[in-house]
């Protein structure tokens, strides 16, 4: 979602296939929908869950995931854990922070959680773990910043 887009649109709930009952933002960053889908959901606390799954695309000249896409995931996360204190707001990533920690492979199941450790006027400050069913694959963190539309 970085580059400005308007989370105030909203997300878009997948009513069908695989991914029924989870949302995203595809149509809004170009990016993205190149490099995903991604999707996420909430759970009963309001807790978001990020998630996607590995393709051939995704992976580097090694067989493993790319850390890029990695970190794409992690910022397509930052905006889905935060989505609600974004809300009627345009932002953009300021700061993105990761350390690879594990690998994963075509056709794991990719899986992001995180919390909002502070939510300013202006800037929210997120955190987060990318995973596999098989462990850790990327611990985050970044600084999203709420900026005001164009006149």
């Amino acid at each position: 979602m970085d580059g400005g887009n308007e989370i105030s649109s909203g997300p878009r709930l997948v009513q069908a296939g695989d991914w029924a009952g989870w949302s995203t933002w595809s149509g809004m960053d170009p990016f993205e929908d190149q490099s995903g889908p991604f999707y996420f959901r909430e759970d009963e606390n309001g807790r978001a869950t990020t998630a996607f799954r590995a393709e051939t695309k995704h992976m580097n000249g090694g067989g493993f995931m790319h850390g890029g896409c990695m970190m794409t995931f992690a910022d397509f996360s930052l905006f889905a854990i935060a989505w609600k204190e974004l809300a009627d707001s345009r932002a953009v990533t300021v700061s993105l922070n990761g350390e690879f920690v594990g690998p994963a492979r075509p056709g794991d199941l990719i899986t992001g959680t995180g919390e909002v450790i502070k939510a300013g006027g202006s800037l929210l400050f997120i955190r987060g773990l990318i995973s596999t069913g098989t462990g850790p694959m990327l611990n985050f963190s970044g600084v999203v910043k709420k900026i005001r539309g164009r006149v």
